[in-house]
């Protein structure tokens, strides 16, 4: 069972950015409920959809109430990373999302569970979930990068497309101390170097910082999809405040 940590001793700014990426990824998923190519990989989003939702749980409950943090925040307000906010697209354009993140975030909670930090107990149950999270991706993208031409392609253009907003995963988050960002994306670009390598993909020469890139979800701004997604998340809960079962 994870223990969370005194509410005085978390940096909220932290668990803010870090549920975000979890709830907004588990809405996104969510939405391939009923759509999935094949009923195992159905079962599959669904379940690492789940494994978010958890995590954002958690976290959003460590800066103050979830469902408020949740349902009644307006755009701005949210600090979630643009990559996750993106649109599942096809297939391919939702695995490549997948890898991008899981790995990250595989790498992350490994370095924060190794740590004493207050996020160091979350992450030691979430790197147990980040990894099932992140061989997924990986065998996706090596089955659709070294498919047929159609899936190929597909997988090659999803990688270059999203591949603008991987920068600021790195940006340092306010609040967590202990980890080395660039070492991070060190680590981060020689796993997804290899997996594209090995999926017979081109790594995308785009910029990944500096001018030109994406990114800004850490300050508030976020892309034009993101406010109809927010729009359908909250729907409910803003239709019927206060509503139980």
């Amino acid at each position: 069972m994870t223990t969370t940590p005194p509410a005085d001793t978390v940096p909220t700014a932290a668990a803010l950015a870090l549920g975000d990426d979890a709830l907004v990824l588990s809405h996104r998923l969510g939405e391939w409920a009923g759509h999935a190519p094949v009923l195992e990989e159905e079962v599959a989003l669904a379940n690492i959809a789940l494994d978010l939702l958890g995590q954002a749980r958690l976290l959003l409950s460590m800066a103050g109430d979830e469902d408020e943090l949740a349902f009644l925040r307006e755009e701005r307000a949210f600090r979630n990373l643009q990559l996750v906010e993106q649109p599942n697209g096809d297939f391919a354009h939702t695995i490549a999302r997948q890898l991008y993140f899981s790995v990250y975030q595989h790498l992350l909670h490994g370095r924060l569970a190794s740590g004493e930090g207050p996020f160091a107990p979350l992450a030691g149950k979430a790197v147990k979930e980040a990894a099932y999270h992140r061989d997924h991706a990986e065998q996706w993208t090596l089955r659709l990068g070294d498919g047929t031409d159609e899936s190929h392609a597909r997988m090659q253009r999803a990688v270059d497309v999203l591949w603008r907003y991987t920068g600021e995963m790195f940006q340092p988050v306010e609040g967590i101390d202990d980890v080395d960002w660039s070492a991070l994306e060190r680590t981060w670009l020689e796993v997804i170097e290899d997996v594209l390598r090995r999926a017979t993909l081109t790594v995308p020469k785009g910029p990944r910082s500096g001018a030109w890139r994406a990114g800004a979800g850490r300050q508030g701004l976020h892309t034009e999809p993101f406010g109809r997604m927010l729009a359908e998340m909250q729907h409910l809960h803003r239709s019927h405040p206060g509503a139980t079962w």
